[in-house]
C-alpha cells in the first residue's frame, strides 16, 4: 500500500512522485508536497524491503550496479557501512572499499 496522497482533483489512489511533484496518472493533475500538506513532515528513507534507514546504518547492495567512470561493477551483496542520508535522486552518501566515495539509491540496498 502506498503512502502517497490521493489525487485532490479526482481522488485517484494511483499517484506517483516525479521529482518534487506528485502526479495523477488518470487526470494528469500535478501538485507539490506543500499543496499536499506534507511540508512539515520530515522525509523518511526506506530500503528495497520497506525498512526505515537512518544515518550510520549498515546496508547491503541487492544487485550488481554499474559504476559510472569505473571499469568494474559494484557486486550485489557488498556491505556498505556508516551511510549518510541526503536529499536527491541518489539519497545515500557512502564510502565503499575499492571504489571510494559514492552515492547510491536507497531502492538498491537492504538494511543489515
Amino acid at each position: 500500500m502506498s503512502d502517497l496522497p490521493n489525487c485532490p482533483e479526482c481522488n485517484c489512489e494511483y499517484t506517483y512522485e516525479n521529482g518534487t511533484l506528485f502526479v495523477c496518472p488518470e487526470c494528469a493533475h500535478e501538485w507539490s508536497r506543500s499543496e499536499a500538506g506534507e511540508l512539515d513532515q520530515p522525509r523518511v528513507w526506506k530500503d528495497a524491503n520497506g525498512n526505515i534507514l537512518q544515518d550510520g546504518d549498515t546496508v547491503t547492495v541487492i544487485k550488481d550496479l554499474k559504476v559510472r567512470g569505473a571499469s568494474s561493477v559494484l557486486k550485489g551483496g557488498t556491505k556498505v557501512k556508516n551511510i549518510r542520508l541526503v536529499e536527491g535522486d541518489h539519497d545515500i552518501d557512502c564510502k565503499i572499499d575499492g571504489f571510494g566515495a559514492m552515492q547510491l539509491k536507497s531502492e538498491f540496498v537492504k538494511k543489515g
